[in-house]
């Protein structure tokens, strides 16, 4: 008996902690049962890699407490961070879309707690409710601008200085086919 009500106890305190995350506020009822009904909590330690670019995108969190690193630059020195995660972000979205990988690697810079769910639960249960994956698509869609931006921005920030954009600015005014195209210069 005493399990029982303890399980009813951590449900229903996973379901509080799921209706109280920024990034779910505005859901009805019926969707916020269903991502309770497959959410975890997690804990991530600093240092910890929550995973890797080009590894299977397969899972997401809804972070509570500490900070995340979005990092880019697989198979180089010196890692770029493209955004630092907190407290009411969201921690994935290439499990939504195919190929479901991930485009950069994750790795906690602080002790972080976290609502975990796996992605193919949550694309089973947009499936079957359009309107919970129209909720989720909604939300998400802002988030992927801003991380798309970023990393643009950190690309640029990268680069500048060691390549000269003029020449790629008059690259992009040749569209004819046949068109040669100059290389950019190194500085």
């Amino acid at each position: 008996m005493h399990a029982k009500k303890k399980l009813k106890t951590e449900t229903e305190s996973m379901a509080v902690r799921v209706a109280l995350h920024p990034f779910l506020a505005g859901m009805n009822h019926a969707q916020l049962a269903l991502l309770t009904d497959c959410a975890m909590a997690s804990h991530l330690i600093p240092g910890q890699i929550v995973w890797r670019e080009g590894e299977m995108a397969d899972r997401v969190y809804l972070i509570e407490t500490g900070k995340v690193v979005l990092e880019s630059g697989k198979n180089v020195r010196q890692r770029v961070v493209i955004e630092t995660l907190g407290a009411g972000d969201l921690l994935g979205w290439s499990w939504m879309f195919p190929p479901y990988v991930w485009h950069f690697t994750a790795r906690a810079v602080e002790s972080t707690d976290a609502i975990f769910f796996y992605g193919s639960k949550l694309r089973e249960h947009c499936e079957r409710d359009s309107s919970l994956g129209y909720a989720l698509f909604k939300r998400m869609t802002p988030i992927i601008i801003r991380r798309l931006q970023a990393a643009r921005d950190k690309l640029l920030a990268v680069y500048r200085g060691r390549i000269s954009l003029e020449p790629l600015a008059l690259d992009a005014l040749c569209l004819e086919p046949g068109t040669p195209r100059r290389r950019s210069v190194l500085k």
